[in-house]
Formats: C-alpha cells, structure tokens, sequence
C-alpha cells in the first residue's frame, strides 16, 4: 500500500487508525516517522514519504515518533493471509528466528537461500532480515525498558542484543533517547504499577473492531485442565518458550488486551508476544473482513449485530493438531478430557503461584514414546493420534509459522484417520489460513439451515466462494448463531 501516495495521504489526513501497522509515514523536515493515525498536525504532502515498515524508515535514518510511538502499532494483516516467502518469512522473524539462528537459519527454514531471502524481503518492505529483527529489539529494548526494572545490561541481553554498546547505539538511533532517557519519561506510570520479579504486565493493540465472546469463550470451553483456565476475567495458559517455559494471562479490555506474562527466562518475552498476538488474531483487519461479509445479505446482519469477530488460534501448532484429533467425533467435553489424562502423564509441571495451571502440553517426542495401549479410544484412532506425534517428532511434518500452506494440507490428507474436517480446522486454527472453511461441520451445517443457506458440503461451499478469502471468519459468523459455550465470554 506504501506506494500509493495518494491514498496514504488521506490515510493520514483523516488519522484512520485501520491503517496503522500498513504503512509508515517519514517526515522529510522533522527526521521522525510515525503512524497515520499520528494525533499530530500532518506535514505537507511534498514533506512526507511513505515505507511498508518501521525497519525501512529506520534504514532511511529516521527516529519513531515519541508522541504515536509507530513501533507499536498493530502489526501487518498482511503476514496472516499469505503464505507465500515473504509473509513467512515475517511470522518467523516475529517468532525470534534472527535472533537465535541468524540469517542462515531462518533461510534454511524456508528453504531458500540467505541471498533470496534477503531480495524478496527488500523487494517488498524496504529491509533486508537483519534490519527487521533490529527493529524488533528495538522495539522488545523499550518495552522492558518502560515497564520493570530491569538493569540495563539484563534488558540488553533479553531483548536479543549481543552487546550494551550495540543496545545503547540502537535506542537512541531509533527513539532519540539513550535508554535511561526512555525509562525516566515512563517513570511515574513504572511506579504505579509496581514490578514483579519475572513478571511482565503489557498492553497488546488490535484494530477496532474486537468482538471478544467467540474468541474468548471458544479458548475457555476448550481449555485443558493443567495447561489453561478461566480465571478471574482472564484466560490463562502455560506456553512452551525457547529458553523455558512461561505463564500468560490475557484479559479483553475496550481498546486493548491487557497481558501479564511470567517467564522463566526475560528473552522468552518477543517471542511469547508473537504467539499471544497470534493466538488471539489480534494483527487481522476486521474491517476487510467484515465489509466482504456483509456483501451477503444472509451473513450482514450476523456481522452487523456484532462485528469484529476473530479466529482463536493457537500458541503451539503440534499441540493442536493433537487435540483436533483427540477432538474427532466425539463431544468437546470428552475432549478436554482425553487431553488432561495425556497432560497429567506426560506434560512438563509448572509451578503456578497466581492459579491452578500445573503442565506444559506434552511434546510429540513424548506422547511418541507412549504405550498406544494405554489410550481410552477407539483403535483406528489410536492409529490416526500415534502416526500424528511420530511424524511430528520425527521431522517429517511441520507446522510451524513457516508452514507452506498447500504442502502441510497435502501431508496431513495423506495421514490415516484424516478427513477434510480436521484438516481444515487445523488449517484455520494451527496454519492461520483464512479461507479454511469446515462445509462438513455438524454446527455449521445446523446453522446453513436455519438461515436458509444450502446444507450440503458440496452447495454450501459452491456459495461460499462469495466469502472468500474470508472463510474462516463466515465460520466463526455462522458458529455464533448456536448457544454452545464457546460463542459466549465466561463469567
């Protein structure tokens, strides 16, 4: 979008917040860049040019912003409906692959070269991998700046720095301000707030807007005993991180979702960020979605009574792929129970002082180890669930952000026991595709009806083509017309 001017420009006259996370715009005379939604007067047209993220206006020698602070801005919608390198390449960066693989790693994980991915990623954002995960420190440096106590040498090494120096070097390049300047503008909100040691308390934005009873209750009626739990207006779950394991909190607020993370180890922290956002489908553009909707006359008053609705994902692919298969054809209680046992025997324990979480979903190395005798299902299931974790723990499927979308389809298809329906609800939720759709749903297939909709797979996926790229999201539409539990937030 950055290389439309014009439409820029009146993105940044009318202050649209929808654009935020799209584009960026640099002020030639100031030397700053900010987001559209800038509270700021706008500079003049000729003043301003236009880069698709922060790291390229930063590559161009230009500081955030310290009234609209751009590096926070929601991120890209673009990264959750493509599947191609870039878009890949994007959700990995996110996810800390830079920072611990380097370069090398993140190509070998997309199966490119260094030298590809490094073109395609400049081609399309203005900045190569390594200027964008130094965007992303930058980013993590100011947030633990702002919000604990942390020493600086600690933050430095926590945000992914390799050095002080280089970690001083980067906060005043981009914010203007040595890292001390940074802290002492926040401290007055860092004394109110208090601190507890390991314990992080931040704000994640989404754009407006977010209807949270689907998101929220559908997590929270499916939650594992032990891994997850509802809990004093918060949905609470252990998360599995690269250097330990870590607790979060995530509560719906109006403009925002506030989220209490504990780690064992603070450069866990952009990571489990990543997947928090990613869980909750918070960098989507609802607005997009929901104007191809209503284009329906059957879905626009379902979006029109209450817009905004998001597709729950998932903080672990492999873990999700396990529970869509202890979930196949039987209820969503029996379920969460199947899931509790396999919790119980083969999770990781956690200690959880704030609650009643106690494991870490178990690994498919570990549930690959297990006695498939001891499994309370039917046989061909025990088939279809012990094919799933070998594979998993052996490499030979990937789920992961960097998944190719038609190849992990094609790989899971070709798994005993897998049907179109569990392919594609590992698909909507694990994958991230947005035009997964589930014609085979009992629930959705009971709500096509009532609305006069075609009810068999075939006609009602013919009419779903209108719907398209947005599926997923007609799914969490027409799911919310039934009084199941998980259209609904908790008490």
């Amino acid at each position: 979008m950055h290389t439309d001017t014009e439409r820029c420009v009146r993105a940044v006259r009318s202050k649209d917040a929808r654009f935020d996370g799209w584009f960026f715009t640099a002020v030639l005379t100031t030397g700053i860049y900010c987001r559209p939604s800038c509270p700021v007067v706008p500079p003049k047209p000729g003043n301003m040019v236009f880069h698709p993220s922060a790291a390229a206006c930063q590559q161009a020698g230009f500081r955030a912003c310290k009234r609209c602070r751009p590096d926070t801005s929601p991120g890209s919608p673009e990264w959750n409906h493509r599947a191609d390198l870039v878009a890949r390449a994007m959700r990995l960066i996110a996810d800390g692959t830079v920072d611990r693989e380097g370069v090398t790693g993140l190509a070998g994980r997309l199966g490119y070269s260094p030298r590809q991915v490094e073109r395609q990623l400049l081609a399309e954002l203005g900045a190569g991998p390594l200027a964008l995960a130094r965007a992303q420190r930058a980013q993590t440096a100011r947030l633990l700046v702002e919000t604990t106590d942390l020493p600086m040498a600690e933050i430095a090494f926590a945000a992914g720095f390799t050095s002080v120096r280089t970690f001083n070097d980067t906060v005043r390049e981009v914010f203007a301000l040595s890292p001390s300047g940074l802290r002492s503008r926040s401290a007055p909100q860092n004394a109110a707030a208090g601190t507890t040691p390991g314990v992080l308390s931040l704000r994640l934005p989404f754009r407006a807007p977010l209807h949270p009873g689907n998101l929220f209750g559908h997590l929270a009626a499916t939650a594992v005993p032990g891994v997850e739990e509802w809990r004093d207006g918060a949905y609470r779950r252990t998360l599995r991180l690269p250097y330990g394991p870590g607790i979060v909190a995530l509560t719906p607020r109006p403009d925002h979702i506030a989220c209490r993370l504990t780690l064992g180890d603070t450069r866990d922290l952009t990571v489990a960020i990543s997947r928090c956002r990613r869980l909750l489908d918070l960098d989507a553009d609802p607005v997009a979605v929901d104007e191809q909707l209503r284009t329906d006359p059957v879905l626009a008053p379902l979006v029109d009574r209450a817009p905004g609705r998001r597709v729950p994902r998932t903080v672990d692919e492999a873990e999700f792929a396990v529970r869509a298969v202890l979930g196949q054809q039987v209820s969503t209680a029996a379920a969460r129970t199947h899931a509790a046992r396999l919790v119980t025997a083969h999770g990781t324990p956690v200690d959880d002082p704030e609650g009643g979480l106690t494991h870490l979903f178990p690994t498919p190395a570990a549930l690959a180890a297990l006695d498939p005798e001891t499994l309370a299902m039917p046989r061909t299931r025990r088939t279809t669930f012990t094919t799933l974790v070998r594979r998993l723990a052996e490499g030979e499927l990937h789920l992961g952000v960097a998944s190719d979308w038609p190849e992990a389809r094609a790989r899971l298809l070709a798994l005993p026991g897998f049907g179109p329906w569990t392919v594609d609800v590992i698909a909507m939720r694990a994958l991230g595709d947005p035009d997964a759709f589930l014609p085979t749903d009992l629930g959705i297939r009971r709500a096509a009806r009532e609305l006069g909709l075609p009810s068999t797979p075939a006609a009602l996926t013919a009419r779903a083509a209108a719907w398209r790229p947005w599926r997923a999201y007609a799914v969490q539409y027409l799911w919310a017309t039934d009084s199941h539990p998980i259209n609904f937030l908790p008490a």
